[in-house]
């Protein structure tokens, strides 16, 4: 009896000092997942905003086109260009080859406030309400994250967007007309000081409306084409599926988001007639684009607009998973 006792002693104080142990490492753990989480949560900012930037360097001319193409025939007036591919030789030909990458000091400053933040959101509450259990994340959830980002993304990022707008718009104004903005800037400080700052944020409730459309359906197809191709089988994690992925989600933002995105640059392009803006509001755009322009003409430079998206998605995509791998190792949900 006395032996079974001072073995049973023995056992009470191992299992008492198992627990500590495990309880000190279980601290340990939760100390260093703090310490980490911010560091990770600003590495996944710059992360966004570095991949962004690279793409817009790729596909700026695309982005010029596009503009050109929505503002074409405009209240009515003949269109200047029939197709992108006119727009684009028409371009060249009229302003020389280097003015396709007009604007892309707006485009780069977009890029740095508008999908810095968009991305950055986006992965940290991916993370926030990613199920503890490590399942994948439920469809209707990634739509929500994409939502949320891009809501934050576009309040902070559309000051950036009217002067982008505007530099990829003032070719095709006659001479006496143009703005003439030397870059971002620039743009900046003289919309503030001629037209007050409040014209930073002109168009800023289509520019929201359609960065939620856009990033619930590119970022929340993107995360829910790469979970189901990868969950097949024949797919790794690795860039064909990123492209893949990417392209997908491309093609349905696009189709989505066209709409919106033709209000938002005809409001932040208009001018003052007679101290009266061209248009009252998002209502005034769609109605006037319509009736004298046709319903199609909502998706007008749809063509240049996937162009743009289509391969912006996939470089942002590809230099944002790349990025992600080698700086915090791993990759988006």
């Amino acid at each position: 009896l006395h032996r079974v006792d001072r073995r049973q002693r023995q056992m009470c104080i191992r299992d008492r000092y198992q627990r500590r142990v495990r309880g000190a490492q279980s601290l340990n753990h939760m100390s260093q997942k703090q310490g980490t989480s911010g560091g990770v949560g600003l590495v996944q900012f710059v992360n966004g905003g570095l991949a962004g930037m690279a793409a817009t360097c790729i596909v700026q001319p695309i982005d010029l086109i596009k503009t050109r193409m929505q503002l074409s025939g405009e209240g009515g007036q003949a269109k200047a260009y029939k197709n992108s591919f006119e727009a684009l030789k028409s371009i060249a030909r009229a302003e020389g080859v280097p003015a396709l990458y007009r604007g892309l000091s707006a485009g780069l400053l977009r890029q740095a406030t508008y999908t810095t933040t968009r991305l950055g959101v986006y992965q940290v509450v991916m993370d926030l309400v990613a199920p503890k259990d490590g399942s994948p994340l439920p469809f209707y959830l990634k739509l929500f994250c994409g939502l949320t980002a891009g809501a934050v993304g576009a309040c902070v990022g559309t000051p950036a967007e009217v002067a982008l707008i505007r530099m990829t718009a003032d070719g095709r104004l006659p001479p006496s007309e143009r703005r003439g903005y030397k870059n971002a800037f620039n743009a900046l400080s003289r919309i503030a000081k001629e037209e007050g700052i409040k014209t930073w944020w002109k168009g800023c409730t289509p520019t929201v409306l359609r960065a939620m459309v856009l990033n619930a359906a590119q970022l929340g197809c993107y995360s829910q084409a790469k979970q189901v191709l990868v969950s097949s089988g024949y797919f790794k994690d690795n860039i064909l599926s990123h492209s893949i992925a990417s392209l997908i989600s491309g093609f349905i933002s696009t189709a989505v988001s066209i709409p919106i995105d033709i209000t938002k640059t005809r409001l932040q392009n208009m001018k003052y007639i007679d101290g009266k803006p061209q248009y009252t509001g998002i209502v005034d755009v769609v109605t006037t684009v319509v009736k004298k322009e046709g319903v199609q003409s909502l998706w007008k430079g749809f063509t240049p607009y996937f162009l743009r998206l289509g391969p912006h998605t996939i470089f942002t995509f590809i230099f944002l998973e790349q990025l992600n791998r080698l700086m915090i190792g791993k990759t988006m949900k």
